[in-house]
C-alpha cells in the first residue's frame, strides 16, 4: 500500500516530528508500506529524529506573497499525488492551509487529517478583540472544511470536545518514544520537565511553584529541557537550582536520571513528554489541563494531577512525591506498566488497520 504525508517539515524536534518518525519508520520497516513524506521547502533535511531509510523524501517549493504562496502549495501537492498515486494521504499540519487538501484533490483519494495540538495553541489571554474574533472564524472555517475529511484523527477523548460537528472523529494516540528495560530508581534529587519555553507550556507557572518547593526542599533541583523565551522565566531566586538545556535527542538518559516529572502546560494536545517520562518509570505531576494528562495519568495511582494553572496545588502535588519516597516508588513502578498501551507495535497497528478499511471504502 502507498502511504503519503503531507506535513510543513520533520526537521524540527517536536512531538508531530518525533511521531511522525516512529509510525512511519514502522509501517516501512515492519508493515510493508510504501511510504512517502512530503515536506516544503526541503524541510527534511538535518532531521532531529531518525527516519527508516526505506521512506521516501519529496519537498516542494513554496514562497512570495500569499497568492504565489498557496498556488504553489496548491499544484506542488496535485502534482506529487498525480506522479505517485497513493492509496491513503495523511495530512498532518496543524494549519489553516492544510484544510483544504481535500478540495485541492477534489476527493479524489482518501484523505485523513491527523490533528495533534488544541485549537487552545492559539489562543493567548493578552488577546484583544479583534484577535479573537478572527482565531474564533478560524476555528469555524476548520471546522466546516474538517468535514471533507475521510477520517479526522484526535490523539485523545477529549479533544473531541473541540471538533462537536464533526462525524468523522477518531481517536489514535501517540505512540511511545522508547521503552527501556531498565527504569530509574527515582533517588535523584532531580525533577525534570521538557519542551519549548512558552505560555502554552506554562514553565512561568512552574517556576512559581518551584519557589514554594525550593523553601522547603533547596537541595532538590529543577532541569527544564527548552532554552527559548528564557526571559519569560523569573529565577532570580533559583540561580543554583534551577538549570536549563538545549533539547536533547537523548533526552531517555535524563528521564532516567530524574525522580519526578512535572508539565506545566496551560493545554495540550496529548502530553508525549509524560508518556516517556513514564516509560522510564519516572512518575509525573500535570495540570490537569485540556487536553490529554487526564487521559494518561491515572490521578493518586501512576501521577498526580493539579488543578489547571493552580500554582500552590502544583506545588503541593510535587511535595507531595518529594516527601514520600516509598509514594514515589510504587507510582514509578505503576506508570511503567500502564504506559504499555501507548507501545508503537499497538499503537500502529490501529494506523494499519484505519488504512486498510480507508482502502475497501474507496
Amino acid at each position: 500500500m502507498k502511504l503519503l504525508y503531507i506535513t510543513n517539515g520533520i526537521n524540527g524536534a517536536g512531538g508531530l516530528e518525533r511521531v511522525l518518525s516512529i509510525k512511519a519508520s514502522l509501517l516501512a520497516d515492519n508493515f510493508g508500506y510504501e511510504v512517502y513524506i512530503l515536506v516544503l521547502n526541503d524541510a527534511n533535511t538535518n532531521c532531529f529524529y531518525n527516519f527508516s531509510d526505506k521512506i521516501n523524501m519529496l519537498s516542494i517549493e513554496v514562497f512570495g506573497n500569499p497568492f504565489s504562496y498557496w498556488q504553489n502549495y496548491k499544484n506542488g501537492i496535485k502534482k506529487v499525488v498525480n506522479e505517485i498515486q497513493p492509496d491513503v494521504i495523511s495530512v498532518c499540519d496543524d494549519g489553516l492551509k492544510a484544510f483544504f487538501i481535500p478540495q485541492i484533490l477534489a476527493k479524489r483519494k482518501a484523505v485523513i487529517y491527523e490533528r495533534h495540538v488544541s485549537k487552545l495553541i492559539e489562543a493567548n489571554d493578552r488577546d484583544n478583540l479583534i484577535k479573537r474574533s478572527t482565531i474564533r472564524f478560524k476555528w469555524w472555517l476548520m471546522e466546516k472544511k474538517a468535514k471533507n475529511f475521510a477520517r479526522f484523527i484526535l490523539l485523545t477523548e477529549g479533544n473531541k470536545k473541540e471538533w462537536p460537528s464533526l462525524n468523522n472523529k477518531v481517536v489514535i494516540e501517540n505512540p511511545v518514544s522508547f521503552y527501556p528495560k531498565t527504569s530509574s530508581s527515582l533517588d535523584q534529587k532531580i525533577v525534570i520537565s521538557v519542551g519549548k519555553i512558552s505560555y502554552q507550556k506554562g514553565q512561568d507557572l512552574l517556576i512559581k511553584a518551584w519557589n514554594i518547593v525550593h523553601d522547603k526542599f533547596p537541595d532538590w533541583e529543577l532541569h527544564l529541557y527548552g532554552k527559548e523565551n528564557l526571559q519569560m522565566l523569573d529565577t532570580s531566586n533559583l540561580q543554583n537550582n534551577v538549570r536549563f538545556f538545549t533539547p536533547e535527542k537523548k533526552i531517555e538518559e535524563k528521564y532516567l536520571n530524574s525522580s519526578l516529572y512535572v508539565m506545566s502546560s496551560r493545554y495540550e494536545g496529548f502530553g508525549m513528554v509524560l508518556i516517556e517520562a513514564m516509560a522510564c518509570g519516572v512518575p509525573c505531576v500535570s495540570f490537569d489541563c485540556d487536553y490529554g494528562p487526564s487521559d494518561i495519568i491515572r490521578d493518586g495511582i501512576d501521577g498526580l494531577l493539579a488543578r489547571k494553572e493552580n500554582v500552590e496545588n502544583l506545588a503541593d502535588k510535587i511535595l507531595q512525591l518529594i516527601e514520600n519516597s516509598e509514594n514515589r516508588k510504587n507510582m514509578g513502578h505503576q506508570a511503567k506498566w500502564a504506559v504499555t498501551r501507548y507501545l508503537p507495535e499497538s499503537i500502529v497497528q490501529k494506523w494499519d488497520n484505519l488504512f486498510k478499511q480507508l482502502v475497501t471504502e474507496i
